[in-house]
């Protein structure tokens, strides 16, 4: 037995059969009746000519679906890819090419702009997940199946050919590489970087065996509330799933506290995962106005990921929840977990993002030499980490070098050691925005604005936001005798970029700043956007 992720799935389905795995409202899955589903699917996927090395399309809500959908293309050697459902058509089909996708699994709320876009991208099996949103007939335009007629009509049977601890997970991030990458793991490595290692009890697994014993004794109630196409959300699901735990899943399409703290209440979760103030501070408040907190004493920690708490927030929820640990994780799509700050009632919260990084971090000079105590450095991890970018051997290059042999990953986070051994992170290298756990690269805004014809030049940047963590704005030139609002504005972009991606606030400048190479000043147009800001001299 390898390190696969379909074979660590199957270990503990045998050892735990009757334990629940999937809870996602009135429907509750146990290991041996999520494991039948996942097999039926997997057989189906091959049946419908679903190759080993073929990526699959995951554009999906949360649901059992979606794990279910992951585990069936492990079974069979093939590759999920996560979808944004927030993507309108043009970055939908940008990523299907990308990936060449030959299936795509989705939410019937989607089919219409799937059929928008089907002469666009590959040729593709359909399979439809039904919902309340009715499809319009469109399941038989595009010549999809529902999906728990392709499971009724499939081998509940696990026959399957081996697989290696190199069949390979790829997982899509917007980052500060442009238009969306897929990072390239092997299952071996993505378990040990990404989905716990087996490190339930504070070691990790020195076989694939030792799951099976760890299983027997796991207890773990995770509810992810973030979306699973983020990897943050299903990360930590599988690291449930490996311990032998079971899934809360969330019926609610949006975000709405009252009714996340009820679901912890009612299935008495002890994990509760979430991405930064964007959830915190709203959670927060439901404690505060709706909720008591005895009733949610069962959430043993909070786990914040994508996007960093606040100590304010930390200590309202210690406050309120003072038998609940508040964890800070650090990582990324290119890096796996590579570190955490903890705070628990009556601890101080640092005021600066310190984290405390496991062994295979460490922060680099520009020459990939350690950095001293105190001088400002990349953020690097080795051992179990990428082997690249999906059809970009030049990104993956300076991403992922090899140095001495070895493979480092550097996507460009500043970082600086302190005395005491922490890691205090300074941000992206680059000028990505992280809003509300959604990074949004200013490049592609600012292409999309400029296609406007009335705007001449732009910037996009953040500024600091109290719910969201970053804010993103717009600095703009518009052309002589052009005037502008921005619900104008907002209707151009809307067929361009996700609604996140769309500037909050607007300003208006009479040109802007750049250096002699034409690159955008950005440390310009901060000071100027939060000037303007500060007036209110906003677009309306």
């Amino acid at each position: 037995m390898e390190y696969n992720l379909a074979d660590l799935w199957e270990c503990v389905a045998d050892t735990v059969p009757e334990r629940e795995a999937f809870i996602f409202g009135a429907l509750r899955l146990t290991y041996s009746d999520a494991e039948k589903r996942i097999n039926r699917l997997a057989h189906y996927l091959l049946e419908s000519g679903v190759q080993p090395g073929d990526r699959v399309a995951l554009y999906l809500f949360n649901g059992n679906e979606y794990l279910e959908a992951m585990l069936a293309a492990f079974k069979i050697r093939a590759v999920p890819v996560n979808v944004n459902y927030r993507y309108v058509e043009e970055e939908l089909s940008y990523l299907l090419n990308d990936s060449s996708a030959v299936a795509l699994i989705f939410h019937a709320s989607f089919a219409s702009k799937i059929h928008s876009i089907k002469d666009r991208i590959p040729p593709t099996s359909f399979i439809l997940v039904e919902d309340e949103s009715p499809d319009d007939g469109l399941l038989e335009k595009l010549g999809a199946i529902e999906y728990e007629s392709a499971l009724i009509k499939s081998s509940p049977v696990r026959d399957f050919a081996p697989r290696t601890a190199d069949d390979l997970y790829i997982l899509y991030t917007g980052g500060t590489t442009g238009m969306p990458k897929g990072v390239m793991w092997r299952h071996e490595d993505i378990f040990f970087g990404a989905f716990g290692g087996g490190d339930f009890d504070g070691r990790s697994v020195t076989t694939p065996e030792e799951i099976a014993e760890k299983a027997k004794s796991g207890r773990l109630r995770c509810l992810p509330a973030c979306p699973f196409m983020h990897g943050t959300a299903h990360w930590i699901a599988f690291t449930t799933l490996f311990s032998g735990g079971t899934v809360v899943i969330s019926r609610d399409r949006a975000f709405h506290p009252t009714s996340l703290w009820s679901l912890v209440a009612e299935e008495r979760v002890n994990l509760l995962v979430i991405v930064g103030d964007a959830f915190a501070r709203p959670l927060v408040e439901a404690l505060n106005n709706d909720i008591e907190a005895d009733a949610v004493s069962c959430c043993t920690v909070i786990l914040s990921g994508g996007a960093i708490l606040s100590p304010s927030v930390k200590t309202a929820l210690t406050d309120r929840l003072p038998g609940t640990m508040i964890i800070d994780g650090y990582g990324a799509s290119e890096t796996g977990g590579q570190g955490r700050s903890v705070t628990v009632a009556g601890s101080e919260p640092s005021a600066r993002p310190k984290f405390k990084v496991n062994s295979q971090t460490m922060v680099l000079t520009e020459n990939f030499l350690p950095a001293e105590v105190g001088v400002i450095g990349l953020l690097a991890r080795r051992g179990h980490v990428p082997i690249g970018y999906l059809g970009d051997p030049v990104k993956s290059a300076a991403t992922f070098p090899i140095i001495d042999g070895v493979r480092w990953s550097v996507p460009g986070d500043h970082a600086v050691v302190e005395a005491d051994g922490l890691i205090t992170l300074l941000g992206r290298g680059s000028v990505s925005i992280n809003t509300g756990g959604e990074k949004v690269y200013p490049e592609e805004v600012e292409s999309a604005l400029k296609a406007h014809a009335g705007i001449f030049d732009a910037i996009v940047l953040g500024v600091p936001d109290e719910k969201w963590g970053e804010r993103v704005v717009a600095v703009l030139h518009l052309r002589a005798g052009v005037s502008l609002d921005i619900a104008q504005i907002n209707a151009h972009l809307r067929s361009h970029v996700a609604g996140y991606k769309i500037p909050r606030s607007v300003f208006l400048a009479p040109s802007i700043h750049r250096s002699p190479s034409g690159k955008p000043d950005y440390r310009w147009a901060k000071e100027f956007a939060l000037v303007a800001l500060s007036a209110n001299e906003g677009l309306t």
